[in-house]
């Protein structure tokens, strides 16, 4: 047997729930705690190369 909804769902209640899909989340940023250039968390920084204040990345 195959799953069944109970009622029609309407054409604004299904509109809305996909609405929802398509919006892009703004990317949380946070310091560096090494030189301070904002950067995604738990990703070495692309200013200083560092992570977790230690240098990971050689940046020229």
């Amino acid at each position: 047997m195959s799953i069944c909804p109970k009622g029609k769902m309407s054409k604004s209640k299904r509109d809305k729930r996909k609405a929802q899909s398509w919006k892009i989340a703004t990317p949380t940023l946070v310091s560096c705690s090494k030189c301070g250039e904002l950067m995604r968390p738990h990703r070495a920084c692309r200013a200083c190369g560092s992570y977790n204040k230690k240098t990971v990345l050689n940046v020229d």
